[in-house]
């Protein structure tokens, strides 16, 4: 059986649209893939305020650091040492190290989950990497990314 999995950025999102897309595509676990949660930069989607919003309309949330980035990758990127492709290479070895593919199970296992990131797109975002390297796991996984 396809298992349905998401992926959602806050950037460039109200409240109200960014829960109305968990609702619409029936998502049950918010699980958060972000290194750094709690800062003024996250607007709505700051760790506590999230999860408080979660509870209210039923949908379970988690913030699962072993699928964020290492701080230095993050920096690297952001202040252009390294490209994309270099990122997405450091990225993906550390899901390997990690193991992360053993954890399929208690990720999907809440209902269905969406991954949490802050880029608007996810087209250069981690959480696309991340259920592309858990599709190679788990094939029967179909990804909706909601924008």
């Amino acid at each position: 059986m396809t298992e349905e999995v998401c992926t959602i950025g806050f950037a460039k999102k109200s409240l109200k649209g960014f829960v109305e897309l968990l609702q619409i595509n029936h998502v049950r676990h918010l699980i958060d893939t972000r290194l750094n949660n709690t800062s003024q930069l996250a607007g709505f989607a700051k760790r506590d305020d999230l999860q408080y919003v979660m509870k209210l309309v039923d949908i379970k949330y988690s913030h699962q650091l072993q699928l964020a980035p290492e701080s230095q990758m993050l920096e690297d990127y952001k202040k252009k040492r390294i490209n994309w492709s270099e990122y997405e290479e450091q990225y993906l070895t550390l899901l390997k190290k990690r193991k992360v593919e053993q954890e399929i199970e208690k990720l999907l296992g809440d209902g269905k989950p969406c991954f949490l990131c802050s880029e608007d797109k996810p087209h250069y975002c981690h959480r696309r990497l991340l259920v592309e390297y858990l599709q190679d796991f788990q094939r029967d996984i179909k990804v909706i990314h909601l924008t």
